[in-house]
C-alpha cells in the first residue's frame, strides 16, 4: 500500500477526537480541542456504540422492555429504520409499549403522517433510507419500511438471523431484504449484534460504506493488491504501533481496542476532515464542504455499553440505566 498525507492524518484525528470525548466524559469545560476543524465541525465519536443515537438505542430501546427474540429484533430494527430519537419517543407516545402487534405497520403509519403533516421530521439525515415505494403500493416511504419489518416478522428473518454461523452469513440474510443494499445490511447487523440475539465478534467482518471508501482513497494513493476490507482489518491490526510510532497515546475505551465497524467509521470521519485540511486530496464523491456544525453543549455525558461486553458504565454523573 501507498499512504498519502492523510494516512497519518486518520491517526492523529483518531488520536484527538477520543480525546474531546474523555475530556467531556470527564467532565471538563469546554472547548475540549484546540483544533479549529474539530472544533467547528461535527464528526462522531471514535468508537461507533458511543454515539448519541447508538446510545440510545442500547440503553433505552435494546435493553428496556422485552428480551424476546421477536420483540428485541422488531425494537431495533423500528428504532434504525428512522434512526431518530423523536420519532422512536412519538410512537412511544401515541402507542405506548412499542411490539409487534398485529397492525402495527397502520397504527403507526398514521402516527408518522399526522407528525409530517404537522411539519415534523421522521427520518435522520445521517442515512438515506431507500424509498422502496414500489415493493407494496404505497406512496410513503414511512409506510413502506414499516410493511417491510412487518414483511421480515412474517419471513421469520429473527429466527433465522440466530441460526446464522457466520457475521458473513448474517449480512447476506439481512442483504436479501428488499432495499436493504451494503451498507444498511451492515449497519443493522452492528446495531443487532449489540443485543444479546447474535454474538459475533466485530472484528470478523467488515462492509466499507461509501464515506470509508472514499476515505481509504484518500489516505492510500495505491492499496496494492488489498482489498478495501483488507485495508481496514490492516488498520485494526497495526493500530498500537501506528499510534505508538507518533507517540500518540490513544485512550482505549475501558481497554477495548478498536474494531473493524470503528476503523470503517473513522475513514468515512478523515473523508470529511481532508476536505478542509487536505483539499487537494479526492476521494470517491465530489463532496468539498462538511455540512454539520458542532454545537457545544453543557450537558454531562454517560456511556452504557452491551453489558455482554463486561464493561462497566463509564460516566461521571448518573450511568443512563
Amino acid at each position: 500500500m501507498k499512504p498519502t498525507v492523510a494516512f497519518d492524518t486518520y491517526w492523529r484525528f483518531a488520536y484527538e477526537r477520543q480525546k474531546i470525548f474523555q475530556r467531556r466524559l470527564q467532565g471538563e469545560d469546554a472547548p475540549w480541542t484546540s483544533d479549529p476543524i474539530l472544533a467547528t465541525y461535527r464528526f462522531t465519536n471514535v468508537y461507533r456504540a458511543t454515539d448519541r443515537v447508538s446510545q440510545y438505542l442500547i440503553s433505552q430501546v435494546q435493553y428496556r422492555g422485552s428480551q424476546e427474540l421477536s420483540d428485541l429484533f422488531f425494537r431495533t430494527l423500528l428504532f434504525k429504520l428512522f434512526n431518530r430519537v423523536q420519532t422512536w419517543e412519538l410512537l412511544q407516545r401515541e402507542h405506548g409499549e412499542l411490539i409487534p402487534k398485529p397492525g402495527f405497520a397502520e397504527r403507526f403509519g398514521s402516527s408518522l403522517e399526522q407528525a409530517m403533516n404537522q411539519g415534523h421530521r421522521i427520518y435522520s439525515a445521517a442515512y438515506i433510507m431507500p424509498s422502496g415505494t414500489s415493493l407494496f403500493g404505497y406512496r410513503k416511504k414511512h409506510q413502506t419500511h414499516l410493511a417491510l419489518l412487518a414483511m421480515m416478522l412474517d419471513q421469520k428473518i429473527p429466527q433465522r438471523l440466530i441460526e446464522c454461523s457466520s457475521m458473513r452469513d448474517a449480512f447476506l440474510l439481512l442483504r436479501s431484504v428488499p432495499t436493504f443494499g451494503d451498507f444498511l445490511a451492515y449497519q443493522y447487523l452492528i446495531d443487532l449484534n449489540y443485543t444479546d440475539l447474535l454474538n459475533f465478534d466485530e472484528d470478523d467482518f467488515v462492509v466499507p460504506g461509501p464515506g470509508a471508501r472514499s476515505g481509504i482513497r484518500k489516505c492510500f494513493a495505491s492499496t496494492g493488491h488489498f482489498s478495501e476490507p483488507d485495508v481496514i482489518r490492516w488498520m485494526v491490526d497495526h493500530q498500537d504501533e501506528e499510534f505508538a510510532v507518533r507517540g500518540l497515546c490513544f485512550e482505549r475505551l475501558s481497554g477495548r481496542r478498536l474494531k473493524l465497524i470503528d476503523c470503517q467509521n473513522l475513514f468515512c470521519e478523515v473523508d470529511k476532515y481532508c476536505r478542509i485540511y487536505h483539499p487537494e486530496l479526492a476521494g470517491k464523491s465530489e463532496r468539498s464542504r462538511i455540512k454539520q456544525q458542532y454545537r457545544y453543549t453543557r450537558e454531562p455525558i454517560s456511556i452504557w455499553l452491551p453489558p455482554k461486553w463486561g464493561m462497566k458504565a463509564v460516566s461521571h454523573s448518573e450511568p443512563l440505566l
